[in-house]
């Protein structure tokens, strides 16, 4: 007997201690919380927006899950013993006649049971008292990005705490930072570090993080920079530092500025040189002024999105493989068609430049037209590939685009492909020779007419490579051309009759040109003085950079 009682008071002292122990998981609220807790219940509206930002300053995940709750409309308010505690509701359900709700404590969501909703008086949460909790849920939300796997998500969280600058949040940057490796990510936390200080430090920490912001190159921060030396509270030390931030931040801008420029330019310069390559070829070797090129270069882009689409029907497991099958399928088309052009009419006016434009540029308008009743008058979207999107950084303000890295590779694996066609293959030697003196080529043997057609073809083609790589930076419409053939003829002229070299060098500046006036001109003006450059550099050099060679040349 006395065993069996000794054995029932230790087990009652057992569940006793574990009682006390989850108690004691639940730390009581501080003053200030409880206060704010009291506030909450209350009709002032001053007072609970009040009591909100106690509790979201706290930091605590815990009281932070609580606002999350009181902005969905699940705290409640009950009264026990004269005492009013807020405790958050659950699944709601109906027991006989009455209502009854599962609730929890307000912190640490203890189980506290299920009771009738009629015991319970709902704590509303209005649109001013939403706002108010709103920037305290979006620092938890960011918070925890800074530990996502993806870098850009933590790079992202990293520029937003900095943009923020809220106080609390520098202990957990500095823990982020010393657990991060990459390299950017480390930049965005360590600028967002510098901020907060900059906003929140006294004089010393301020005027050590103006010349953090300073070493950074963080353009972002030079509104507060100007603030701060513009504050007449602000010391002698802090004014220094955030003016010799500013000045560093302005010439480090003006170095990314200008490699953004140069990097455009190529960018433009290689969209020019996959345009101009199969006109140089085909205006040097045939004389043919083709102003249906821009058309061939319009029919790759709705290629490639005829591609796209098909791809999203057929493949949508496989959706980001069709830009690699929409290459050589714009290629294909346009030089298709560049045949059919030249086989069905061109051919019949060899020697009449007159008659070949006036028919080309008939040609252009007989393609739009079918564009426009097959596809529509408005532009057509085409989505990058994920392997596309985004860039690469290479350094503080400046990230290159994927897409425009890509067309500057194409141009540079097209004009490759475009040398060792000319000058490591028979046919290229064949294309050079009717190029440079059609009449002797033919007596040696040489087949004009084919030469003709299959460079016709492969012109046309390369131009229908240029509209699918132009689908990544542009709009695609039925005059999508007519937007690049002015400035593909002037870097043939340019550059020089059938002269790769002359091409590559013609589109390299006319693009670099091109975007670096546009800043101080702009886009139509820029244009303007651009024609007119070419117009006074041909006023001295007639045959472009490169002269042709020959005996046509000569006569």
């Amino acid at each position: 007997m006395i065993s069996r009682l000794t054995v029932l008071l230790s087990l009652v002292a057992w569940l006793a201690a574990g009682a006390a122990g989850h108690a004691a998981a639940a730390p009581a609220a501080s003053p200030e919380v409880a206060a704010a807790l009291t506030d909450l219940t209350g009709d002032d509206a001053d007072k609970r927006e009040a009591a909100v930002t106690v509790i979201g300053q706290t930091r605590d995940p815990k009281w932070i899950q609580f606002l999350s709750a009181l902005r969905d409309g699940s705290v409640y308010a009950r009264t026990r013993a004269g005492q009013t505690e807020l405790v958050v509701g659950g699944s709601k359900a109906t027991k006989g006649d009455q209502d009854v709700i599962d609730i929890s404590a307000a912190y640490d969501r203890a189980s506290l049971g299920t009771v009738p909703l009629t015991d319970l008086k709902e704590v509303p949460a209005d649109r001013r008292l939403r706002l108010a909790i709103k920037p305290f849920l979006d620092a938890d939300e960011t918070q925890a990005q800074l530990a996502d796997p993806d870098a850009a998500v933590r790079r992202g969280a990293a520029v937003k705490l900095g943009n923020q600058a809220v106080a609390t949040a520098a202990p957990v940057v500095e823990d982020a930072l010393k657990k991060e490796s990459d390299r950017w990510v480390r930049h965005a936390l360590a600028e967002a570090l510098a901020l907060i200080h900059l906003a929140n430090g006294t004089p010393a920490q301020r005027a050590s993080a103006a010349r953090s912001l300073g070493d950074l190159h963080s353009e972002s921060a030079v509104p507060a920079l100007q603030r701060l030396v513009t504050d007449s509270t602000a010391s002698p030390a802090e004014r220094g530092a955030a003016m010799h931030a500013i000045r560093g931040i302005e010439r480090w801008g003006l170095l990314t500025r200008t490699v953004e420029t140069l990097f455009q330019g190529a960018s433009l310069g290689s969209i020019l040189l996959l345009m101009a390559l199969g006109l140089a070829v085909v205006f040097g070797l045939m004389g043919v002024i083709n102003m249906a090129h821009g058309e061939l270069m319009a029919l790759g882009a709705y290629a490639t999105f005829v591609v796209q689409n098909w791809f999203r029907a057929a493949w949508p497991a496989h959706f980001d493989s069709y830009f690699l099958v929409a290459l050589p399928v714009s290629f294909l088309v346009a030089a298709a068609v560049g045949l059919v052009l030249e086989r069905g009419v061109i051919r019949l006016l060899y020697g009449r430049p007159l008659e070949t434009l006036l028919l080309t540029w008939g040609a252009s308008l007989i393609i739009q037209q079918g564009l426009r009743l097959w596809f529509g008058a408005a532009n057509v979207d085409v989505s990058s590939p994920s392997w596309l999107s985004g860039g690469v950084p290479v350094m503080v303000g400046l990230t290159l685009p994927y897409n425009r890295v890509f067309i500057i590779g194409l141009a540079a694996v097209s004009v490759a492909a475009m040398y060792w066609l000319l000058f490591r293959t028979s046919a290229g030697l064949r294309i050079r020779a009717v190029t440079q003196n059609r009449a002797m080529s033919s007596c040696l043997g040489v087949r004009a007419g084919v030469v003709d057609s299959t460079t016709f073809a492969f012109g046309a083609g390369l131009a229908g490579l240029a509209g699918c790589a132009l689908t990544q930076i542009g709009n695609v419409g039925p005059s999508l051309g007519q937007n690049y053939i002015v400035d593909s003829f002037m870097v043939v002229v340019t550059g020089g009759v059938g002269k790769l070299a002359g091409t590559i060098l013609a589109s390299a500046g006319l693009g670099s040109l091109t975007k670096g006036i546009e800043p101080a001109l702009g886009a139509v003006f820029g244009k303007v003085a651009i024609l007119v450059g070419v117009i006074l550099f041909l006023q001295r050099r007639p045959a472009g950079l490169f002269a042709t060679r020959g005996r046509n040349a000569e006569a």
